[in-house]
């Protein structure tokens, strides 16, 4: 096997005309290296250098491509987290279908009460103030309030075992 410090300088120069930085370079030209001492067991190289400069070009060649379908592969995760979520902030099926089943409860514990009550502690729970809901429904804030009480009362009520 020849020199491979003699090549290397080479391979060096003609990787980085094709963009390479010094660092993917010297991968690219050690990857070279290892690919040829496999070879070598199995079979006889003539030309070493060359097999040196086709194998650093071929694994450019992969290289570019593999970094055009994966963009974001050689970024450490922390950074990928900060900018793309990991995992989805959306509640999971099973999270839904539980939350869709507790409003159920509560509306039909609040639907004997009466529909406005109901409306009007939703519409609380969503995050109306007072004003805006004694506005919305054309009522006195006092009236809010009273159906505010309601509803807190008619779930307490249900949730003490009779």
């Amino acid at each position: 096997m020849t020199d491979p410090t003699a090549c290397f300088a080479r391979l060096l120069k003609l990787l980085q005309r094709q963009g390479r930085s010094r660092e993917d370079a010297e991968d690219l030209i050690q990857e070279a290296l290892l690919r040829l001492t496999e070879y070598c067991k199995s079979a006889v190289v003539r030309n070493e250098a060359a097999f040196l400069k086709r194998a650093v070009v071929n694994l450019s060649i992969d290289r570019y491509r593999h970094d055009a379908r994966h963009p974001l592969a050689d970024q450490p995760v922390e950074e990928l987290a900060e900018t793309l979520p990991l995992l989805d902030p959306a509640p999971g099926p099973d999270e839904v279908l539980s939350a869709q089943q507790r409003l159920n409860e509560i509306r039909r514990i609040l639907d004997p009460v009466s529909i406005r009550v109901r409306q009007i502690y939703f519409a609380h729970r969503a995050g109306y103030s007072h004003q805006e809901l004694a506005a919305a429904f054309d009522v006195s804030i006092s009236t809010v309030e009273k159906a505010i009480a309601r509803a807190m009362v008619a779930l307490m009520d249900a949730k003490e075992p009779q």
